[in-house]
């Protein structure tokens, strides 16, 4: 039973200002109090946290989550240790905040440090708490070294210690050769006492029963292929008689109901009559969030249902600086088995958006090169974001294996709006003047549409160094619909591909932002455009 009392009595000792200052190992058996008015929980930006696993051990809520640690503009993930958040109840706001509860090498001899990727804790039939976890073997000859291993403790705050010192129960060899990365381990204790786990990235999904010692394989892994767009992050649970898989998916495209773009991901589920399968695809739970990567977790508190999961909305956020978030998770047990009701992601209040010129962001982007490649999210053009390392999702993108002479991106608004000036960012891998990747235009023009296609007036230049603002200024116009042409770099019928980070629309006076709430905007070429 997890002393809940010490968290009480620390409170009433030491104020809640100096508990920064206790040192790492007490503050990691303590924690700190965290107040959280909506999500992300952890969001000033001094820890990130990712990869959420909720566990529900007596009248708390816990959250195990990994550390993100990469300086901003380095797309990698550095993550050297896990932490927990525990609160009694997810809407007061209340949290607590334990960091550094264990390291890999500092718990499995055999591990390197570092790469403390997605584990999950649960608790064992021996009432001990079970940390599933995946890390980098240091030796065994794998092609890939990520490997499971299993800490136990006595706490779910630790000390945590190698339940399995010979190694990781799951590797490239053992319990039987593989080729995957054994990375994701989700285990569910059955209502019978028996013991399942998942584990799985890239598409690979696999799966096993162990024995009540939670430690042996028991039988011979198998693998599943019937969940759509699997990719990573497998969650197992059961309500109702029914089991129930969470996990993240990116089977992408413009008609997919997970998500656009290949780098990014859902969260879909799948069902199944036994913790076996077979496993039938559910639907989409979670769109794609903040963050390229999407991983989530559900359980039950307190008779509601809470889903966690992570976006990089924390300050200073990114893609490798994630943040964990929860909001409730409802069921439509009108069908059988009962389905999971799309979440809808909250966040906390924000403060007011200072004016601005640029009111893009009320606009329906387009492009020529619809339906846009899936590496690519013609939403970046007026997200507002501008990153120094962006990823291809956070660019509209024209590459294809054969580029054409000339592109364009366009902006449509709902009814007509002014505008003085454009602002427009582009980005790319190769020189000016190169025949093939991505480069800066040869040239580009601004269009507005006023009974056709129209040169905006006195235009004062257009620069093509990618990485910085390229603004042109002209006389002011009303339009409703605003192009940009771009001709590409290359000659003779090869062309390089064009990208564009952010493009900006700017009226001549700054007011409040505004996005528009209309799913498609109309042509511009319509009798009233």
């Amino acid at each position: 039973m997890v002393d809940v009392g010490i968290d009480r009595r620390m409170s009433r000792i030491v104020p809640a200002f100096a508990l920064a200052t206790l040192p790492a190992a007490l503050l990691a058996q303590t924690g700190r109090p965290v107040t959280a008015p909506g999500n992300p929980i952890l969001a000033d930006g001094r820890y990130y946290s990712t990869d959420p696993a909720p566990i529900v051990d007596g009248d708390t809520l816990w959250i195990l989550a990994g550390r993100d640690e990469a300086p901003a503009n380095v797309n990698d993930f550095i993550m050297n240790e896990w932490q927990l958040l525990s609160t009694r109840d997810p809407g007061s706001g209340q949290w607590r905040h334990y960091p550094a509860i264990a390291r890999p090498e500092a718990v499995f001899a055999w591990a390197e440090p570092g790469r403390a990727y997605a584990g999950q804790i649960v608790k064992g039939i021996d009432g001990r708490f079970y940390l599933y976890a995946p890390v980098l073997q240091r030796d065994g000859g794998a092609k890939d070294r990520f490997a499971i291993g299993v800490a136990v403790a006595d706490r779910i705050t630790g000390p945590w210690r190698d339940a399995h010192p010979a190694g990781p129960i799951v590797s490239q060899q053992v319990p039987v050769r593989n080729d995957i990365q054994n990375i994701d381990p989700t285990v569910l204790v059955d209502d019978d006492g028996r013991v399942y786990m998942y584990w799985g990235t890239f598409g690979q999904l696999r799966g096993i029963e162990l024995e009540r010692d939670m430690l042996t394989p028991k039988g011979e892994p198998f693998a599943i292929r019937s969940l759509t767009g699997f990719f990573e992050a497998p969650w197992l649970m059961k309500r109702n008689g029914t089991y129930y898989m969470l996990y993240a998916g990116n089977n992408a495209g413009p008609d997919s109901s997970c998500t656009p773009a290949i780098y990014h991901a859902c969260i879909a589920y799948g069902t199944a009559p036994t913790p076996r399968g077979p496993w039938t695809w559910g639907g989409t739970v979670l769109r794609p969030v903040s963050s390229t990567t999407s991983h989530a977790g559900a359980v039950p508190f307190k008779g509601r249902w809470y889903l966690v999961y992570h976006t990089a909305d924390a300050a200073g956020g990114g893609h490798f600086r994630r943040s964990v978030a929860i909001d409730r998770l409802e069921w439509d047990d009108r069908v059988t088995p009962a389905a999971i009701r799309p979440v809808i992601p909250t966040r906390r209040p924000q403060p007011p958006a200072a004016p601005t010129r640029n009111i893009a962001a009320a606009a329906q982007p387009a492009a020529s090169n619809a339906p846009i490649p899936v590496q690519y999210w013609i939403k970046a053009l007026n997200d507002g974001i501008v990153k120094a390392a962006p990823l291809p999702p956070d660019l509209w993108g024209s590459w294809s294996p054969n580029n054409p002479p000339r592109q364009w991106i366009e902006y449509r608004w709902p009814r007509p709006v002014t505008l003085d000036a454009s602002r427009i960012r582009f980005w790319s891998d190769h020189p000016a003047g190169a025949h093939e990747g991505i480069a800066p235009p040869r040239r580009w023009r601004l269009e507005y549409w006023h009974r056709g296609w129209r040169p905006v007036p006195g235009a004062s230049g257009s620069g093509t160094t990618p990485d910085r603002w390229q603004t042109v200024r002209f006389r002011a116009i009303t339009t409703r619909c605003l192009r940009a042409v771009l001709d590409a770099s290359g000659a003779a019928g090869r062309y390089a591909g064009l990208a564009v980070q952010e493009w900006e629309a700017l009226a001549p006076r700054a007011g409040r932002p505004t996005t528009t709430t209309a799913p498609t905007a109309p042509p511009c070429d319509r009798p009233d455009g």
